[in-house]
């Protein structure tokens, strides 16, 4: 990123900039996907509505490009309402705002979610008649839930972190190469 700190928000998207030029298009969201173990549906799916919906705004002032282009050092931008208030209007992670996720909601287990505790998450940041802000927090939260909740159906705090410090899609990344690295040795 030119002239600045890489915020907390970069880095949870720089993942999907799979040749690091700054630029993610929608088959770069679709590589990232297939990276992290989704399947074909979930990852086309993901790639056309995550790049339709963030492209436009993270590029002001240009013209609309059926590429749909996410830009990287703009994905402030592209913020939608409704959400948790971990990063804030400048892509910062904010501590204070994520541990009260789990102070207020994580009632059964206190460094994790339950499937109800994160709808009651959902819930509670809903802004009034903010329709694209609910359906965006709930697909985001809905996502990470079904692909890293633990055997008991937990979502745990040191997940979420990774998610928001971007570190949560390397090692997904890895962990589902090394499965199909042990796949092709059993074969």
């Amino acid at each position: 990123m030119e002239n600045c700190e890489t915020s907390a928000l970069q880095k949870h998207v720089m993942f999907f900039d799979r040749n690091n030029d700054g630029m993610i298009y929608p088959s770069e969201t679709f590589q990232g996907f297939r990276a992290i173990g989704c399947g074909l549906l979930l990852s086309s799916v993901a790639s056309v509505f995550i790049n339709l919906g963030l492209s436009q705004k993270t590029r002001p002032g240009k013209p609309f490009s059926f590429k749909f282009p996410i830009e990287v050092k703009n994905i402030k931008m592209a913020k939608h309402t409704s959400d948790s208030g971990v990063y804030d209007k400048e892509g910062r992670f904010v501590p204070t705002r994520f541990e009260e996720i789990f102070a207020k909601h994580a009632l059964t287990h206190p460094h994790s979610l339950t499937s109800d505790e994160l709808k009651n998450l959902l819930k509670s940041n809903r802004e009034p008649k903010d329709y694209s802000g609910w359906l965006a927090g709930y697909t985001e939260w809905k996502i990470l839930h079904i692909l890293c909740k633990d055997k008991n159906g937990l979502l745990h705090k040191e997940t979420v972190r990774a998610v928001y410090d971007g570190s949560l899609f390397e090692r997904m990344a890895k962990e589902n190469a090394s499965k199909k690295q042990n796949i092709d040795c059993d074969v």
